[in-house]
């Protein structure tokens, strides 16, 4: 399991879906590595690939709650990749997923870049 700080993060969590008009229900962090994300994302979302996250949403209007699974051999992957620290891909990863549960998407360049946008102001809040 990584060392967050556990308290910081759970603030900035709620105020990045505050800021959103969201209110954090319950939302928990399943931490696994390459072979367990490639698992589940064979078996629920059909896909045979490795990635960061896989997000199970089970918000309720403005109360926002699910599960997200997060590969730490991708975090590392990546935070390598994209000449950054493992803790700051792992927030990266983590806001990513809120902002998910906030509405915003990741599918086309523009959502992609809105969503990027959006990662970097919350970031800035952490």
């Amino acid at each position: 399991c990584p060392s967050l700080d556990q308290p910081k993060v759970t603030e900035w969590i709620n105020a990045v879906a505050c800021s959103y008009g969201k209110k954090i229900d319950v939302v928990n962090y399943i931490f696994v590595d390459d072979e367990e994300i490639l698992r589940i994302n064979r078996q629920f979302i059909g896909h045979d690939y490795y990635t960061d996250h896989i997000g199970f949403d089970t918000s309720q209007g403005s109360f926002l709650s699910g599960d997200t699974y997060i590969s730490l051999d991708t975090v590392r992957t990546n935070a390598e990749k994209f000449g950054t620290t493992f803790d700051d891909e792992l927030h990266r990863v983590i806001i990513h997923s809120i902002l998910h549960l906030c509405g915003l998407e990741d599918h086309t360049p523009e959502e992609r870049q809105q969503m990027e946008e959006a990662e970097n102001v919350a970031l800035s809040m952490l």
